[in-house]
C-alpha cells in the first residue's frame, strides 16, 4: 500500500467508516509510518483503539505500545491519557502496557532522572520509534522553561538523559537559548523574558457616554 497522508486517512475515517474493522490493516500500517518518519496523528491511533474495543479478534499487543509510546512523544498534551482510557482492561495489566504506564507517570510527576534510568532497560521497547528520546527530552525542556530561572547545569544535564553527552547537551542549550555561566548554572530566563504585555482597547460609544453622565445628574 502507497504511503498516505494524514489527510487522506483521515477522509477514510470519516462517518461510520472510522468503525470499519476492515481499516485496521491500513491504520496499523499507517502507526508504522508514523515510528518510521517521527511523524504523529492522534486521531487514526484512537482508531485503531476503538476498532480493538469494538472487535477484540483484532488486537495487538505490540500495537498499543507503540500507540501509547507515540502518545508519550506527544507530553505535554494529555494524548496519552485518551489512549490508555480506550484500552479494555483485560489487557491493561499486561508487562510491556504496564511499562510504558510507569513511564508515563515518571514523566508526568517530573521523576526525570528515574524515566531515563528505567529507559535503559527497555530499550526494545521504543528502538522502533524514530525521535523518541529527542521527544522526551523536549518535553523535560518545556517543563524546565516554565520552572526554572536558573538550574544547576549538572542537573539539567541528568533530568534530560544527557550525561557524558556534551554535543547534544550543547545543541540543546543553543536551541532553547540558554546560557551556561562560569559558576555551573545554566540560565533559563529572566522573569521579565516571561511577561508578554497585553494591549486592551475598548470601544465606547458617545450614547453610552451621554448615558452615564445622564445618571449622574
Amino acid at each position: 500500500m502507497a504511503d498516505l497522508t494524514k489527510e487522506e486517512v483521515a477522509a477514510k475515517l470519516r462517518g461510520i467508516e472510522r468503525y470499519n474493522p476492515l481499516h485496521a490493516d491500513m491504520l496499523v500500517e499507517y502507526l508504522e509510518a508514523q515510528c518510521q518518519k517521527n511523524e504523529y496523528d492522534l486521531e487514526a491511533n484512537q482508531a485503531i483503539l476503538k476498532l480493538y474495543q469494538f472487535n477484540p479478534y483484532l488486537f495487538k499487543s505490540e500495537v498499543v505500545e507503540k500507540i501509547l509510546l507515540k502518545a508519550l512523544t506527544n507530553l505535554p498534551h494529555p494524548d496519552f491519557i485518551l489512549c490508555e482510557l480506550l484500552i479494555d482492561s483485560s489487557h491493561i495489566n499486561q508487562s510491556n502496557i504496564q511499562e510504558i504506564i510507569l513511564m508515563h507517570k515518571r514523566l508526568e510527576t517530573c521523576q526525570f532522572k528515574a524515566f531515563w534510568n528505567g529507559l535503559d532497560e527497555q530499550e526494545d521497547l521504543f528502538k522502533d520509534i524514530a525521535g523518541f528520546k529527542d521527544s522526551i527530552r523536549t518535553f523535560v525542556c518545556h517543563i524546565v522553561g516554565i520552572t526554572y530561572q536558573h538550574i544547576s547545569s549538572k542537573l539539567l544535564q541528568e533530568i534530560l538523559g544527557l550525561n557524558g553527552d556534551k554535543k547534544s547537551y550543547q545543541e540543546i542549550l543553543e536551541k532553547n537559548d540558554w546560557k551556561l555561566d562560569d559558576e555551573g548554572y545554566v540560565k533559563v530566563a529572566n522573569q521579565e523574558d516571561k511577561i508578554k504585555t497585553i494591549n486592551i482597547t475598548e470601544k465606547i460609544e458617545l450614547e453610552q457616554v451621554a448615558n452615564i453622565l445622564a445618571t449622574y445628574r
